[in-house]
């Protein structure tokens, strides 16, 4: 069980509970709370862990969340070419096949849910403040720190309602919920808005502490963890209309490297010295973590615990019974392909697919799997006939997958621990543990500070601070083979030295150019966090997410039927429609995003 970090109490979730999706406003406490009880230390912090309970979803151990989730699996990778829906076909969580052939329109009740829900984050963040800012410091001790807490994560929930809807109002605890309801979305631009978000973190930073006595509460370096994040977004500036980037912003970039640097010189994180690491209960909070979403089980909350709902449905069949969502895709694990010096095949997609699988009767066929690739391809994807983690009783099977012939034969390997593991919970919800979330990590400041450098033009700097994230996938365990030789590649194990590939990874030279170091930088930022949700924000920011995504669904819809008469419309799909509901919501006040149409 872990311990000191803040527990999410009935009692928070009785002042802000579930909720009408109509409107955010239209919540009233489930429960009452007297004024004078708000107005002390103990009725403060009840309304400051509320908003931290929101980190894992306003109403995190309802299982709809895994279809609007806090990790981004589906709105990041799914939405990107890391990633297939999955599950049990195409119309099995059809709102989330809509999200991966761009096909949504200002109906879509995804889109309605998830903008809800983080309006409804953002208001307990400002409940909290306005009780906090009629406090003193004699009745609320730790009233500055408290409210730099909630600025940062009301930054956190406008930055991610920003970067998925685009066009976004801006409320704060001075507004009354009338003049939030009506507030127009347009008032301020991307960068504007970005401005704001980062201003309110800068604001908190210098109330917040080093160290917090309770794991999970914001401290300094986290805040500044999340500031080198929107100033990268702010960076990359946009066309309004098309989302074309047009200028990147040096002193965004300037600061960027300096907040690494300072996160980086404190000496208090590192990379985990195993990738596969962070996939472990024992490591939650650990050195490589600088903001978790902290989960836990057997708490007394009910059902397993407040385990990652997000995640409810993606664990694959086989040993967890799993209801098999979100497969990595066939691009992604050509990607891992490195050449002769171990470093990416940047023109991988003009190579056969690595690892085809074919089904023979009941065995699993791989063809085309001797060239070299990064070890992590094996940490992140179950590929079949390939040890899965330290599972003893077979290795992974093509059959974990519930519908092969739409989907194919992989599996998502991270954010599980081992289905032998006294860390997994036994039956429903499948899979489930206290795994954290990790929101940030040192790998993270790593590469956002390399990207700086070399926008820059800082080539070697930046070629440093990549190649210390490759050094880390170096010298990991490597996965290895099957001990049975009729489990592997049909009956043949090649010679890997016991490996389950021909695993090479080399180290970037520092004399790149920019355009070869730019490339390097967006590959090793795909490879590192593959399938945490982040890939398709990587790709609108950076402006090329028409380029790549067309050229994704242009290969694969040879063997992905439904991408068939797919296309990904640039100046309309990088970001969601703003929906019907919220428009009318508005009293008709917001506007809707380019290439959705009017209201």
């Amino acid at each position: 069980m872990k311990t000191r970090h803040i527990i999410l109490t009935a009692f928070a979730a009785m002042i802000f509970a579930s909720c009408n999706e109509s409107s955010f406003l239209d919540n009233p406490p489930q429960g009452t709370v007297s004024e004078e009880l708000l107005m002390t230390p103990e009725g403060s912090d009840q309304l400051c862990t509320a908003a931290y309970a929101a980190l894992m979803g306003p109403n995190p151990q309802e299982w709809s969340v895994c279809w609007y989730p806090v990790t981004h699996w589906s709105t990041g990778s799914v939405r990107a070419d890391d990633a297939y829906k999955g599950g049990g076909g195409t119309g099995d969580g059809w709102e989330t096949h809509r999200l991966e052939t761009f096909t949504l329109d200002a109906t879509d009740p995804v889109s309605d849910s998830k903008w809800y829900h983080l309006c409804v984050s953002i208001q307990r963040c400002n409940s909290a403040l306005r009780v906090l800012n009629s406090c003193t410091v004699e009745q609320v001790p730790l009233r500055d720190c408290r409210i730099a807490e909630m600025k940062v994560l009301r930054a956190h929930y406008f930055f991610e309602l920003q970067r998925m809807f685009n066009l976004i109002p801006w409320f704060d605890e001075k507004m009354d919920d009338r003049t939030v309801a009506t507030t127009p979305n347009n008032v301020y631009s991307r960068e504007e808005l970005l401005d704001l978000i980062a201003d309110e973190i800068r604001a908190a930073i210098e109330y917040l502490p080093e160290t917090q006595p309770e794991v999970g509460r914001v401290n300094v370096y986290m805040a500044k963890a999340y500031l080198a994040k929107v100033l990268l977004y702010r960076a990359y500036e946009q066309n309004p209309e098309t989302h074309a980037v047009v200028k990147i912003d040096e002193p965004s970039l300037r600061e960027v490297v300096s907040l690494c640097k300072d996160i980086r010189n404190s000496s208090r994180y590192d990379l985990f010295d195993d990738f596969q690491d962070l996939d472990l209960v024992a490591n939650d909070n650990g050195k490589e973590c600088i903001w978790d979403i902290q989960y836990s089980m057997n708490d007394g909350s009910g059902s397993a615990g407040r385990i990652n709902w997000s995640h409810l449905l993606n664990t694959p069949q086989g040993p967890y019974g799993g209801d098999g969502f979100f497969i990595p895709s066939q691009d992604l694990i050509n990607a891992y392909q490195t050449d002769a010096d171990g470093l990416p095949e940047f023109g991988y997609q003009s190579l056969p697919d690595f690892a085809k699988v074919t089904i023979d009767g009941d065995a699993s066929v791989i063809s085309n799997y001797d060239h070299n690739v990064d070890p992590r391809l094996d940490f992140v994807i179950g590929r079949p006939n390939v040890t899965w983690k330290t599972y003893g009783e077979t290795p992974c099977l093509a059959q974990w997958v519930r519908d092969r012939g739409t989907y194919g034969y992989n599996c998502s390997k991270r954010f599980v621990v081992s289905p032998e593991s006294p860390d997994m919970y036994p039956g429903w919800p499948w899979g489930a543990s206290a795994l954290n979330w990790h929101m940030i990590r040192y790998a993270n400041i790593l590469l956002w500070e390399a990207e700086a450098h070399i926008e820059l033009g800082e080539i070697a700097e930046g070629v440093k601070l990549i190649n210390q994230v490759r050094s880390r996938a170096a010298s990991s365990r490597y996965v290895k083979a099957w001990a049975d030789p009729s489990k592997c590649y049909g009956g043949t194990c090649p010679d890997f030295d016991g490996y389950a590939a021909n695993y090479k990874i080399g180290l970037y030279p520092e004399s790149l150019s920019q355009n070869d170091a730019r490339q390097a930088v967006r590959t090793e930022n795909r490879l590192e966090f593959a399938m945490e949700g982040e890939r398709f924000f990587d790709l609108v920011r950076w402006g090329i997410a028409a380029d790549v995504m067309n050229k994704f669904i242009e290969r694969e819809k040879a063997t992905r039927v439904y991408y068939q008469g797919v296309s990904f419309t640039a100046g309309k799909d990088e970001y969601l429609p703003i929906t019907n509901n919220q428009y009318k919501f508005s009293g008709k006040n917001y506007v809707q995003n380019p290439g959705y149409g009017e209201f």
